[in-house]
């Protein structure tokens, strides 16, 4: 969860965002954030999961940070 991604003009502008259940995560992932309902999933406008965040907010700011649009998904 600590790890950089190196977003690129191959994503494209737009990102979408979306609540990721914890139990539809592999267990590695939930090991990292154990008392955590759920996380927040930023995906490149190819479907790609580019980053797990703790909130939604957070998700917002990365994308934000790095030049892209986020979009909320339901």
């Amino acid at each position: 969860m600590n790890e950089k991604f190196a977003f690129g003009p191959e994503t494209g502008n737009t990102v979408y965002i979306r609540r990721v259940a914890m139990d539809s995560l592999p267990a590695e992932i939930r090991q990292q954030a154990p008392d955590v309902d759920a996380l927040y999933a930023v995906h490149g406008i190819d479907g790609e999961r580019l980053a797990l965040v703790k909130d939604r907010d957070l998700a917002f700011v990365l994308a934000r940070q790095n030049e892209l649009s986020p979009v909320s998904v339901h």
